[in-house]
């Protein structure tokens, strides 16, 4: 579920179990663009666990650091599965929270990057982001269609609000990891560029309802957990553009959640909370 809100920002449910994990539970999250005037986070999100025996909730989370990791771990494990291994150059998108995790993440992900172009919403340059990234020298841009052409990753970490690059600007080769597009009318990726590219998305039905598959229903996409289960094989040819459209699951909330609950527990932290049922 996601919905505007009237004070501007977007609120929604990512909700689901796991019945190998005994888990079940939902994160609500949302972006409030106006935190940024008061110096916060846009990105909110809190996680709750409940035991599905019984119904009875185990644990609340903040979920912030959840969503920015997990996000992140996903689209390095787009690089590795997608990417050409020999890829040196990224164009980055966004240099706010979900941009730096995911250009962290790469860097680790890809050791043969070594050139970092990056573009901004306001077109100004990023003394924040520049520092992070020092050892590479990142340079920004006001046009889009020079990196993008001379870049072998790209990633696109925004809030979707529109077409960010132009489809010829592609070359082929080229790994696109699209961050933004997680809701009805949120779009990163130009027109016709889908039909170019063999397509690849954390869940088929997700990328065509709220994910950049939305904006071209006849484009097919491979579910990434089939190439890691080697359910589908996946030969990369030299000249292949492939995208790969992370819309977020609540399957990875969940488990990482679960994971966090039961360690906290073992080192006896958080705030226990008397529940009667």
């Amino acid at each position: 579920m996601r919905e505007k809100l009237h004070t501007g920002g977007i609120f929604g449910i990512k909700s689901g179990d796991v019945p190998k994990a005994d888990l079940l539970g939902f994160k609500a999250a949302g972006f409030w663009p106006a935190n940024r005037e008061l110096g916060k986070e846009p990105h909110q999100a809190t996680i709750v666990l409940f035991d599905p025996h019984t119904g009875r909730p185990l644990c609340i989370i903040d979920g912030n650091a959840i969503t920015t990791l997990r996000t992140g771990a996903a689209g390095a494990i787009g690089l590795t599965l997608l990417a050409r291994p020999e890829s040196r150059s990224i164009c980055i998108f966004g240099t706010g929270t979900q941009g730096r995790i995911q250009l962290r993440l790469a860097l680790r992900a890809m050791p043969g990057l070594d050139t970092i172009h990056y573009l901004t919403a306001d077109g100004r340059p990023d003394a924040a982001f520049e520092a992070a990234f020092e050892d590479f020298a990142p340079a920004h841009s006001n046009q889009a269609a020079k990196p993008v052409g001379s870049s072998d990753i790209i990633i696109t970490a925004t809030p979707g609000s529109g077409p960010l690059f132009p489809p010829e600007a592609v070359r082929p080769g080229t790994h696109i990891n699209a961050v933004g597009a997680d809701t009805q009318g949120k779009r990163e990726l130009p027109d016709g560029l889908l039909r170019r590219v063999r397509l690849f998305a954390d869940d088929c039905e997700q990328s065509a309802a709220v994910g950049e598959g939305q904006w071209d229903t006849g484009c097919r996409a491979i579910e990434i957990g089939d190439l890691l289960t080697g359910k589908i094989p996946f030969t990369r040819d030299a000249a292949d553009i492939t995208v790969f459209d992370m819309t977020g699951l609540a399957l990875q909330d969940l488990t990482v959640a679960d994971m966090l609950w039961r360690q906290a527990r073992s080192r006896g932290t958080g705030t226990r909370v008397p529940w009667r049922w």
